[in-house]
């Protein structure tokens, strides 16, 4: 419902409220067009997909590689000037570096943690390092005991986040590789905030704080049991989080540490099944260049529950009317105004 098309090149979208977000949401692949034939078998589909941009598919060799070639009935405007494109599929980060030191490999858009130190010294490749759309973080349950969406709850949230010296571990791990987080968002999109102005500081390093809160908390019920982050260990985040497991630990004096899965998927598998005992790495990359693509999608209660990527069943009534307030701005200002309240 709310689609029109009055004639073979027009399509009206009509929205059921406010989001004055959409036409830069129009930039999402979901809403890229699909040929007729893919809705005849849409797995198959899926499995051999078609487009309409400078290259075509051709091949896809599961957990090995995915090649596409030039494709001659392109009409736009970008040229391709090679034969094709390889995406090679790696599980190890250093083996993936190692080929692009070797020339076996052009583009690789990660940094194993074995060469963050050394590789814009590196002569044998081209070095970026840039602030980008992407962020790390973990995630509590609201449904694990002592994390509820309560007085104890937000205590203890609030404690370990100000456990957390995020410029430490962004020097040390990262060597100043990453950039530490100062809102829910990121330097690339117009709404960024340098600061909260409203429990901005919980952003920060403040042990002694960390552990009044944590105090606060015992006294409204006893700590029981350990904290755990769940992460893929596929994915070079054990450092960070054995680093941050490190200061919790030491900050708060509880047993806490992180707990690797094999691969992506044996986390995902437990987080989307709501299975999960623990807590759990997350992380989030830009869709379209708009603070909505992190505020909706992460933590409106309409994406809760399996509708979306709250995966932390996060719910509240003030900030889903912050969102949708900010949606219903179409001057920027007021509508960043209403993003960084929310």
């Amino acid at each position: 419902s709310g689609l029109s098309t009055p004639d073979d090149y027009t399509l009206i979208v009509e929205l059921n409220k406010p989001d004055s977000v959409f036409p830069t949401k129009l930039a999402h692949q979901s809403m890229f067009p699909l040929p007729s034939v893919a809705f005849k078998d849409i797995k198959k589909f899926g499995q051999a997909p078609i487009g309409n941009g400078p290259y075509k598919f051709k091949s896809w060799s599961h957990d090995k590689n995915i090649i596409i070639v030039p494709n001659k009935d392109y009409k736009g405007s970008r040229k391709v000037s090679n034969n094709g494109i390889e995406y090679r599929v790696y599980t190890n980060e250093d083996s993936a570096y190692s080929d692009v030191l070797s020339g076996n490999l052009d583009v690789m858009d990660q940094i194993p943690q074995s060469a963050v130190k050394t590789f814009r010294q590196d002569s044998s490749v081209i070095a970026y390092s840039q602030a980008g759309s992407s962020f790390q973080s973990f995630i509590i349950p609201e449904r694990l005991e002592h994390f509820g969406n309560d007085e104890e709850g937000q205590l203890r949230r609030q404690a370990i986040s100000m456990a957390i010296n995020r410029d430490q571990i962004v020097k040390k791990v990262y060597n100043n590789t990453k950039t530490p987080a100062t809102d829910f968002t990121s330097p690339l999109v117009p709404e960024y905030a340098k600061k909260l102005e409203k429990n901005g500081d919980n952003l920060k390093y403040n042990a002694s704080k960390a552990k009044e809160l944590w105090k606060k908390a015992n006294a409204i019920k006893p700590w029981s049991g350990n904290f755990r982050i769940a992460y893929n260990a596929d994915g070079g985040h054990k450092e960070w989080v054995d680093a941050v497991c490190n200061q919790i630990k030491n900050t708060l004096d509880i047993d806490a540490a992180g707990e690797p899965y094999a691969t992506f998927s044996d986390v995902r598998n437990q987080v989307t099944n709501r299975t999960i005992k623990t807590a759990f790495r997350s992380g989030w990359m830009l869709d379209y260049p708009s603070a909505e693509d992190y505020l909706n999608p992460l933590y409106a209660s309409s994406s809760a529950d399996g509708h979306g990527s709250n995966d932390g069943d996060y719910k509240s009534e003030e900030f889903d009317k912050l969102l949708n307030a900010a949606l219903a701005q179409t001057d920027v200002k007021k509508r960043t105004e209403d993003f960084t309240k929310a």
